[in-house]
């Protein structure tokens, strides 16, 4: 990771492709911050040597003729108001009520005046904060901050929580976020406190990051393991909190700053889980906490590990304890970045992008009813330019189909409804994505487009198997299996996975490999969707016309070793067929008794004993081992 000049700012990453992430929108200006951080930066005036007055000021009082000028101007400005104040006068004279309103609209006038000067967007901040007179004097012989005088400030906060010292060490942690950023915008009082080494550089992070948020829950009397916004939201009106609102509004600030600037991965990590353990005091403050919410999709979207999982909960916190206000920011931003971010997917990347899925599925499980919403909508968008595709054939709508974009959103959405279709009510999604995947694997019957449609069948053996619901696939998965490449043992080509890619080149159609990724590929979906129906009353019915189509391939395919594969699963089907018949024989009830069919070879499909189902789990743990070895690769 690279520092970019000026540190790095993260922006929001939306893609350009409008089809997919311009379906949420939301209003993603943030609030205007002052660039000088003037309340950000606690100092006392006298610590700091005066600012000489600039030219243009002394120019200005020079120069007759602007004067003049400008005189000439208030002067007209007077002769209006004047004006209208006597004809205000006289209105109120004839008119008592007139002025029984400008008096409650002046009152309410003032009431909105105090609303707004106690909002976390009033930048004038809260100077009236005293240093401490013996650091006073430190600080004005050139303003070196060592770490004797902020080991003295930390004991100080640490055991007497003088606020006095936390104001100072607020000033030097300040000063250490913005080291190193030049930045114009930084105010000249910055530049009063020099940080004298690194160790003293290293003291001032470590003391605030560790002890800040103990040290205001103290001050305010919060219980350590208390995040309900509304504690804090109820002391907003208490003296206590005015005298600390700029302290905590400083440390938020710097520590945000500190997020955009600093690349060393420890650091930001460090940063991320004390903010996350702060984040109550977010609460008075809607700009920095949308600052928090930007500067932490950034970290979860682009970076690794450690680093994305402790952005992803500084996330999640964030829509547990702000549900109302940011959970629909949280899902927007984390949405566009997902998309962002699939636009190519390759054995790199593509376990960051699972991670990426898994994590968004987890926070919109965090209100389902808001985001199955969200997902209907765009499922609905995908099915409109599906139609578009199957109607018009046109290569721009194919190619949004047939594109990572599109599949890791149908992915996304898959994820969910099979995460959460057990415990809510979700099947107007369920049988609407159901639609859409069955219509993106008709678009595409051609061979190139196998991985998409092994994908297709995929997706809807994981919604068959978490909804209890049956969904025909197997003519999907044997229209894979027999398709014909001409010569049994084709040429050799580069080994290669179909869950890597979307479409395949043409040259590979040819190759023993495609031959063999496809039967091995319709074995295990074969396997899968067979295991979810092994138990079933109906299972004989079901592998009937499989079984068919098996031995016709098996009897027409020359290479021994795709007849093998194919052989022991004829073989598994038909032992499963004649083991639920026999089972079957045996029961007195009824096929319209419904509740005695669903209860057939419970036993067996609880405990996994149905012969089936130890086939099965041979076959799925051959194919982890096998894409195992082809991501190591």
């Amino acid at each position: 990771m690279t520092r970019l000049p000026g540190g790095r700012e993260p922006a929001d990453e939306v893609s350009e492709d409008v089809s997919l992430d311009v379906i949420f929108n939301e209003d993603d200006s943030d609030v205007a911050e002052d660039a000088s951080d003037s309340d950000g930066f606690l100092y006392e005036e006298s610590s700091c040597p005066p600012v000489a007055e600039s030219k243009s000021e002394i120019n200005l009082e020079d120069d007759n003729s602007g004067i003049i000028g400008m005189s000439m101007h208030n002067s007209k400005i007077y002769e209006e108001l004047a004006a209208k104040k006597k004809t205000l006068d006289k209105l109120k004279k004839k008119d008592p009520e007139f002025d029984k309103f400008l008096a409650s609209y002046k009152k309410g006038l003032e009431m909105s005046q105090d609303e707004h000067m106690d909002s976390d967007e009033d930048e004038t901040g809260d100077h009236g904060m005293q240093l401490m007179d013996e650091d006073s004097s430190v600080m004005n012989k050139g303003n070196v901050l060592t770490n004797s005088i902020i080991n003295s400030w930390s004991q100080l906060v640490k055991e007497e929580h003088n606020e006095f010292a936390l104001t100072s060490l607020l000033n030097a942690y300040r000063a250490a976020c913005h080291y190193g950023a030049e930045s114009i915008s930084v105010p000249y009082a910055a530049s009063c406190q020099r940080i004298q080494n690194s160790e003293t550089f290293c003291s001032i992070l470590l003391f605030m990051l560790n002890e800040a948020d103990n040290v205001f829950r103290s001050l305010l009397k919060i219980h350590s393991s208390s995040f309900k916004k509304e504690i804090l939201l109820d002391l907003k009106n208490t003296s206590k909190w005015k005298s600390l609102q700029p302290l905590v509004k400083s440390y938020l600030r710097s520590t945000l700053f500190l997020l955009n600037q600093v690349t060393d991965l420890e650091i930001l990590v460090f940063s991320l889980n004390r903010l996350r353990a702060s984040i109550i005091f977010f609460a008075p403050f809607q700009s920095l906490l949308h600052r928090l919410i930007k500067v932490s999709v950034h970290l979860w979207a682009t970076g690794q590990g450690v680093l994305s999982s402790c952005s992803f909960l500084v996330l999640r916190d964030l829509a547990v304890a702000f549900s109302l206000e940011c959970f629909d920011i949280c899902f927007t931003k984390t949405y566009k970045a997902y998309i962002s971010r699939c636009k190519v997917v390759d054995s790199v990347n593509s376990r960051h992008i699972q991670f990426l899925r898994n994590s968004l599925v987890e926070l919109c499980s965090l209100d389902v009813h808001k985001s199955c919403n969200k997902a209907f909508v765009s499922i609905q968008h995908l099915a409109k330019i599906l139609k578009q595709g199957l109607r018009t054939k046109k290569k721009d709508a194919l190619k949004k189909i047939c594109s990572w974009q599109c599949a890791n959103c149908i992915d996304l959405w898959v994820t969910f409804i099979a995460a959460n279709i057990c415990d809510y009510d979700l099947h107007h999604v369920f049988y609407a994505i159901v639609q859409l995947i069955n219509g993106v694997a008709c678009l595409f019957p051609g061979p190139r487009y196998f991985p998409l449609r092994i994908k297709c069948i995929q997706w809807l053996n994981l919604l068959s198997s978490s909804s209890g619901i049956f969904i025909p696939v197997a003519s999907f998965v044997l229209d894979v299996l027999e398709y014909k490449t001409g010569k049994d043992g084709g040429k050799q080509g580069k080994s290669f996975n179909f869950s890597s890619v979307l479409k395949l080149p043409k040259h590979l159609l040819k190759s023993q490999d495609f031959q063999k990724e496809c039967v091995t590929s319709a074995v295990e979906l074969l396997s899968v969707h067979f295991s979810q129906w092994s138990c079933h009353i109906s299972f004989p019915e079901l592998a009937t016309v499989p079984i068919i189509r098996l031995r016709k391939f098996h009897e027409t395919a020359r290479t021994e070793s795709l007849k093998r594969g194919v052989k022991r699963l004829i073989d598994q089907v038909e032992q499963n067929v004649e083991f639920v018949q026999r089972k079957r024989d045996e029961v007195a009830f009824s096929p319209k008794d419904q509740q005695s069919v669903e209860l057939f070879l419970q036993l067996e499909k609880c405990s996994l004993n149905a012969p089936f189902m130890q086939y099965y789990r041979s076959v799925i743990q051959k194919a982890a081992s096998k894409n195992l070895g082809s991501n190591s690769i």
